[in-house]
């Protein structure tokens, strides 16, 4: 499995990745967003953040880089920074497919990306997946797989993926949705040829939504690498609009929200990789000091009670605009 390459690594740092939804398409949820990116997101001006995004991270100790086919020009963005620095050879590199991006750079697009977890669409993003990265790609998810999801039960696209997996592209999945635990245990049970299909599973956890933390428990003691995305709750975690009890948290330890909120991921035993989906350098390295916080029992149960019902929060997350 590439993460093994992180198990190796000594800054504190390593197990925080940087995923590119945030900056490899001018139109997303996150809160806050016009304040980060203002009116210039032409590609030029994207994909110069994004290699200083990029930069700073690995200088910095992050290692691992997340991305999908859906977020717009994020593949190549990162292609193009690999391709620069060739010596950067320690990376591990994430992409998913399931996703069309169908906005065409604009961020009012009647629908910014389109699922489809067929066979047809796998064969054609895993060959437009690989123009861009070729042998960089390390893993290849399943983009927001929920219950209802044909990729679970497809045999004809497992045989695909079984294939990609022997030819030594780890194999994984994401999730969405308030039935994440569903999902992921159903993903667990899936097997090609007696063997467990999938080495990773990537799922939202938070201060705001927790109820996949059993079964990503379960995943990790599996032998699946954990990833959690949206540590941040696409940004309701972040100042100002953190919750006040993790503003009183953050204020005692000196620190932001941001790295409180993502502290609080890392500190959970299942969790490989957190993710920052930081849109700027000084969102980074706000991001990365929480790899430094250090949480006594009364702060962790003040933050536990930050936790919403699923439905609720879903509901919620599905009704942020796209800036």
């Amino acid at each position: 499995m590439p993460f093994a390459r992180l198990a190796t690594a000594t800054t504190p740092t390593s197990h925080i990745g940087l995923g590119l939804a945030a900056v490899g398409r001018p139109g997303y949820i996150n809160l806050g967003r016009d304040e980060d990116l203002g009116e210039d997101r032409s590609v030029e001006t994207l994909r110069a953040r994004t290699h200083e995004l990029l930069d700073a991270a690995y200088f910095q100790g992050v290692r691992y880089f997340d991305v999908a086919r859906s977020y717009g020009r994020s593949e190549e963005f990162l292609a193009t920074w690999l391709q620069a620095n060739p010596g950067r050879n320690d990376v591990v590199i994430g992409s998913k497919w399931g996703y069309t991006y169908t906005a065409n750079w604009t961020t009012d697009a009647e629908k910014h990306e389109v699922k489809d977890h067929g066979v047809r669409t796998y064969d054609r993003q895993r060959a437009e997946t690989a123009e861009l990265l070729g042998d960089h790609l390390d893993l290849y998810q399943i983009h927001s797989v929920t219950p209802d999801s044909p990729a679970l039960t497809d045999k004809e696209l497992h045989a695909r993926l079984a294939e990609a997996a022997a030819e030594g592209t780890t194999i994984g999945f994401s999730t969405s949705g308030p039935a994440q635990a569903d999902a992921i245990r159903a993903a667990l049970e899936v097997t090609v040829d007696g063997e467990p299909l999938f080495r990773t599973v990537q799922s939202t956890y938070n201060a705001l939504e927790t109820s996949a933390a059993p079964a990503l428990a379960e995943a990790h003691d599996a032998g699946l690498t954990v990833i959690v995305k949206e540590g941040m709750a696409n940004g309701r975690l972040a100042a100002p609009h953190a919750p006040d009890a993790l503003k009183a948290v953050a204020e005692e330890t000196a620190l932001g929200c941001d790295a409180v909120a993502l502290a609080l991921v890392l500190r959970q035993p299942w969790a490989g990789v957190v993710l920052s989906g930081a849109a700027t350098t000084g969102q980074l390295a706000s991001n990365l000091h929480a790899a430094v916080v250090d949480l006594d029992d009364e702060q962790l149960a003040r933050l536990a009670r930050l936790a919403e019902e699923p439905q609720a929060y879903w509901q919620r997350r599905g009704q942020l605009p796209w800036h």
